[in-house]
């Protein structure tokens, strides 16, 4: 059967074994299922987020973060009634939420894993985590399946996308499948633990500084993660964001860019953000009037804040 998951539209028989751009054949590849703490804190809470880390990706972006998992050069691969099994250990574990991590290229096999998990007790909420290097008929396929989304919307400018994603039609691409995120979500909506109800955006912005646990139960956080010299183009990112979705959605603005080996050719990348860059971009975005907002603090761009990929819990 072609491949057509992604908009790389590679056309190959993955399930006669081909791999696709993804690098991966049909047969579902994990990396790692455990809890995981390094979310945004209405995702990980206390207890952490069960993140389930997929291999391959369509987006190979030069500076990638997961770059072993990406590329598949670690995973096991499984079947369908392993990965809804693990959906509900890490439910018995206490997560907070199932997290799919880059799930996009087994997107069928997800979307059966989760009926499957569902009709056997599943009950938290099931987070998608994803470059937003997505064709809109496969965030379609999760749609009654998925309450958050977690895009990244990584750039505006088609020539810094092309250059560093080999995608030049990334934000037209991502614009779309975001869009297709909001509409299935509608605007954020959280639960305090303790309380039976829920809360929305602006009771949770008054909220979250207390002792109180407050996490997310449906709704589209989009992240951008700065690049070293690419500020105006971040910018562009958050004006569009603010512009399109206002208060519908919340930004998380990141700075834990991570320079590891392979960037020779990109000597502008091999570096991390400076307080002074990441500063900036708050202010603009500030003044822009962004309300609904993550922010990060010093140490997070750091190889330690990237989780082993050991295949613990797969």
């Amino acid at each position: 059967m072609a491949c057509d998951l992604c908009p790389r539209a590679c056309k190959v028989d993955r399930s006669a074994g081909e791999r696709g751009i993804c690098g991966e054949t049909d047969r579902v590849k994990v990396a790692r299922a455990a809890l995981h703490m390094w979310e945004e804190p209405c995702i990980s809470g206390k207890a952490g987020s069960g993140a389930v880390f997929f291999c391959g990706c369509a987006l190979h972006c030069v500076f990638c973060q997961n770059g072993n998992i990406a590329n598949g050069t670690v995973g096991k691969e499984i079947t369908e009634e392993r990965l809804a099994e693990i959906f509900l250990e890490l439910q018995e574990k206490k997560a907070n939420n199932i997290n799919l991590v880059t799930a996009g290229q087994f997107a069928p096999q997800v979307v059966r894993a989760l009926r499957r998990a569902k009709d056997g007790g599943l009950g938290i909420p099931v987070v998608y985590n994803t470059s937003s290097y997505e064709n809109v008929d496969t965030i379609k396929r999760f749609e009654g399946l998925v309450d958050i989304y977690l895009p990244d919307l990584k750039y505006v400018d088609e020539k810094l996308s092309a250059k560093y994603s080999h995608a030049p039609d990334y934000f037209v691409t991502a614009q779309v499948a975001i869009r297709e995120m909001v509409r299935q979500t509608g605007k954020p909506e959280f639960a305090v633990s303790g309380e039976q109800r829920h809360i929305f955006a602006e009771e949770y912005n008054d909220r979250c500084d207390e002792d109180a646990e407050i996490l997310m139960k449906k709704g589209v956080i989009v992240r951008h993660l700065l690049l070293p010299g690419c500020a105006d183009d971040s910018r562009r990112v958050i004006a569009y964001l603010l512009d399109t979705y206002g208060e519908e959605i919340y930004i998380s603005i990141m700075n834990q860019f991570t320079p590891l080996k392979g960037l020779s050719s990109f000597p502008e990348l091999n570096r991390k953000i400076s307080d002074e860059e990441y500063e900036q971009i708050i202010d603009f975005a500030i003044e822009r009037g962004i309300s609904n907002a993550f922010i990060q603090e010093g140490g997070t761009a750091e190889e330690s804040f990237i989780p082993q990929f050991d295949l613990e819990g797969v």
